[in-house]
């Protein structure tokens, strides 16, 4: 007997899921590259790397099958990506890690306002629900209140803040691409735009790196082109509302990776917010398929 078709929500979850993976690995890289580097130039090289990584085999469908056909939105969303860019960096060192990781997990909640009125999407209460109950669990991660609470708010926290919203942009006009675009060709538009609007800020903090420094970015090229392919994908088969709270996995993934690379164990509050995140993203799941 064959096993039920995967409702197109699910089949973007896994796709989105896929894309939590590859970019907390990448993180993790980018990470250890930026303790090395300077972070722009690391930005600059592991986006010009990542469209290398694209544009191999993507050329044995010739040059004219490479050419956007919104060239206007794919500027724009460069512009978004590369606003949204500056903005972390330029908060990076000014910002916790536990801030750092609460606010970056507020871009899904924008990217839900906003694909109500620019793409009118209809989001229903369960995806409401599992969005808000996974950001739920993030904030039982993080553990906001060890900090002092809402006592002050830095620049940092700030340009934090600003980014949210200026990456929401940049994936709600990515969901508008896929009307138009093939996958590979949005990826590789979005690496070649970020790569040329970030030249100038790398150039002015130029060194060269080391071999071993040049391996990783390649593998950083790598996993970047995979992730935005995959988050590409599953814009593609699902509204964007309702893969939102499975980027909250990520979470998930960066507790597993530091057990397994660093032995870090993860403390009880990071246990619940997973177990947390985990249930609101399966019932979410579970909801969708019931629509096929």
């Amino acid at each position: 007997m064959a096993s039920p078709a995967l409702s197109p929500t699910v089949r973007g979850m896994l796709w989105m899921a896929a894309t939590g993976v590859l970019f907390t690995v990448l993180n993790a890289a980018m990470k250890k590259l930026a303790h090395e580097l300077d972070p722009w130039l690391v930005g600059f090289l592991r986006y010009l790397l990542g469209a290398t990584v694209i544009l191999a085999p993507a050329l044995r469908r010739g040059v004219r099958e490479l050419w956007p056909k919104a060239p206007k939105l794919q500027l724009v969303r460069g512009l978004f990506h590369t606003g949204g860019m500056m903005l972390w960096f330029a908060a990076l060192p000014l910002v916790t890690l536990a801030e750092l990781t609460a606010i970056a997990f507020s871009v899904p909640l924008f990217i839900c306002l906003g694909a109500v009125p620019f793409l009118n999407e209809r989001m229903s209460g369960a995806r409401w629900a599992a969005v808000l109950v996974g950001f739920a669990g993030v904030l039982l991660v993080v553990d906001p209140l060890a900090g002092g609470g809402l006592a002050g708010i830095s620049t940092g926290i700030l340009l934090m803040l600003a980014s949210a919203p200026v990456f929401a942009g940049s994936f709600l006009i990515a969901k508008v691409l896929t009307r138009h675009e093939r996958s590979d060709v949005m990826v590789l538009w979005q690496h070649l735009l970020v790569s040329l609007l970030l030249a100038p800020f790398a150039l002015l903090s130029w060194m060269p790196p080391s071999a071993g420094q040049w391996a990783l970015l390649v593998v950083c090229g790598f996993l970047g082109a995979g992730g935005h392919y995959c988050m590409t994908c599953a814009f593609r088969v699902a509204d964007i509302s309702a893969v939102q709270s499975v980027r909250f996995l990520e979470l998930v993934w960066a507790a597993l990776l530091g057990f397994f690379m660093f032995g870090t164990i993860p403390a009880g509050w990071t246990l619940a917010g997973g177990v947390v995140i985990l249930a609101s993203t399966l019932w979410l799941a579970r909801s969708e398929s019931r629509t096929v």
